[in-house]
C-alpha cells in the first residue's frame, strides 16, 4: 500500500457532513480516581483556579496562531472532571475563543459533568457561561454497581442531576458502562429500558475494558474480577444496538446512539478526521498550517504543564507533520467507527486520492466478501459485524 507524502487542508465547516473545527479543553482534576479510568486525571487537595484560568487562556492564544482561518464549530470541556471548574473559568475560556476565532452559528459547547449534588449546583452557572450541551457521567443505574465502579454519586443523585440538567441545557447526553463482571443479558436489558424511560436524545454506551495502569487491572491480575466472555460481551453489544435502534436512537458510532440530529458534533469532527485543537495538560490536536496537517501534543503532567505555560506562553510539548501514510491510518481508524463510514470526498480532501489507490484491493475484496465492509460510490463503510470486530478488521486492512 502507498500513500501521498502529505495531507491537504481539512475543511472547517459549511454543510452538515463537513468535519468542522473543534476545540478540546482538558481539565485534569478529579475528586477521586475511578478504578477503570486510564485518562490523564489527577486528584489534588486544592487547585489555584486563577493560575489555571490564565494558563488556559494563554494556551488558547498560542494555538490560534496555528489555526488561522478556521471557524469553530464545537468546544468540548473534558477531563478529568470539568464540572469541578468554576463557571467563571468556563465563561472566560468561551469568551476568549470567541475573540480569537470566528464562531459557527450552530456552535456546540459540551461540558462533561458528574451527577454529584455539589457539581449539579453549578449547572445554571455553566449554562450562563455558554455551555449548551451537558454530558453526564451516570455510568450505571444501581448503587451496588456504582460502588463497584468507584463512582461518588448514587443512582438517585444521577436521576436528580438529569432532571436538573434539563432545566439548564437544551441538549443532554449521558454515559453507561456495560459488560461488567457478572452482568447478565436480562439485567442489561432491564437497565437499558430504565435508561430509555428517561427520554434521552443521546447515550454513550461503553464496554468495560481492563486498561493498563488502572486499579481494575491490578484486581484483574489478582483474579478478583473477571469480565464476561467475548461471546457474552458481543451479545450485550448486539442487544444494545437492537434496543436503542427500536427506541429511535440508532448507533451512529460504535459506542454512541442518538436521535436524528442529536449526534455529538465535536466527536464527529474527530471521526471525520477534521482539524481540532487540544488545550490543557496532555491534550492532543490535529492542526493544518502551510497546507500540511500537524499532530500537536501538550505536556501531560498538570503542574509541569502549568509551569511551562507561565514560562513560554503555551504547554505544547511537540508538533510534527503527519505523513500521508499516517493520515490514511488515522482517517480509516476513526472513520470506520462511524455508521456512515468514510465518504469518497474525504479521501480526496485528505489524501487527494480514491480509496482503491491506497488500500490493498485483495484485502478490500476479502473483507467485502465476508460482509465486513462495503466500498461503493459513496465511500468505505464497515458493516455492523465489521464494527463489532473493528480492531481485527483494521489490523488486517492497514498492516
Amino acid at each position: 500500500m502507498t500513500a501521498p507524502a502529505t495531507a491537504v487542508k481539512a475543511d472547517s465547516g459549511g454543510d452538515q457532513d463537513a468535519p468542522g473545527f473543534g476545540l478540546y479543553v482538558h481539565w485534569p482534576f478529579c475528586k477521586s480516581k475511578c478504578p477503570y479510568c486510564d485518562f490523564n486525571s489527577h486528584v489534588r487537595e486544592s487547585v489555584d483556579q486563577r493560575r489555571w484560568r490564565l494558563a488556559l487562556l494563554s494556551d488558547l492564544r498560542h494555538t490560534a496562531h496555528h489555526s488561522a482561518g478556521q471557524r469553530v464549530t464545537s468546544i468540548f470541556f473534558g477531563g478529568g472532571t470539568p464540572s469541578l471548574m468554576p463557571p467563571e473559568t468556563v465563561a472566560a475560556v468561551i469568551e476568549e475563543i470567541g475573540r480569537l476565532w470566528p464562531l459557527d452559528p450552530g456552535l456546540e459547547i459540551t461540558l462533561e459533568a458528574n451527577p454529584t449534588s455539589a457539581e449539579a449546583e453549578s449547572f445554571a452557572g455553566f449554562a450562563a457561561a455558554g455551555v449548551n450541551r451537558l454530558s453526564l457521567g451516570v455510568q450505571a443505574l444501581d448503587d451496588r454497581t456504582l460502588g463497584f465502579l468507584g463512582r461518588q454519586h448514587s443512582a438517585a443523585e444521577a436521576l436528580a442531576a438529569l432532571e436538573l440538567a434539563r432545566r439548564s441545557f437544551p441538549r443532554i447526553s449521558f454515559d453507561l458502562i456495560y459488560a461488567r463482571p457478572g452482568q447478565s443479558l436480562a439485567a442489561w436489558q432491564a437497565e437499558l429500558r430504565e435508561a430509555l424511560a428517561l427520554g434521552p436524545e443521546h447515550i454513550a454506551l461503553y464496554q468495560l475494558t481492563i486498561e493498563e495502569g488502572t486499579a481494575f487491572q491490578a484486581a484483574w491480575r489478582r483474579g478478583e474480577i473477571a469480565l464476561p466472555p467475548e461471546a457474552e460481551a458481543a451479545r450485550l453489544y448486539e442487544e444494545t444496538a437492537r434496543q436503542l435502534t427500536e427506541a429511535g436512537l440508532p448507533g451512529y458510532e460504535i459506542s454512541n446512539h442518538a436521535r436524528p440530529g442529536a449526534a455529538c458534533r465535536h466527536n464527529l469532527t474527530y471521526w471525520r478526521y477534521g482539524d481540532y485543537a487540544g488545550i490543557g495538560p496532555g491534550a492532543h490536536g490535529r492542526l493544518t498550517w502551510d497546507g500540511v496537517k500537524h499532530a500537536t501534543r501538550q505536556h501531560r503532567a498538570p503542574e509541569p504543564w502549568l509551569d511551562l505555560v507561565e514560562k513560554q506562553g503555551h504547554g505544547w510539548r511537540s508538533s510534527t507533520a503527519v505523513t500521508g501514510a499516517e493520515s490514511l491510518t488515522e482517517m480509516v481508524m476513526m472513520g470506520l467507527r462511524l455508521n456512515e463510514g468514510i465518504a469518497r470526498e474525504a479521501f480526496q480532501r485528505i489524501l487527494a486520492v480514491a480509496p482503491e489507490e491506497v488500500l490493498a484491493a485483495d484485502r478490500l475484496a476479502r473483507l467485502a466478501d465476508e460482509g465486513l465492509i462495503t466500498l461503493d460510490k459513496r465511500g468505505l463503510r464497515a458493516s455492523d459485524a465489521g464494527r463489532q470486530r473493528l480492531d481485527a478488521l483494521l489490523d488486517y486492512l492497514l498492516n
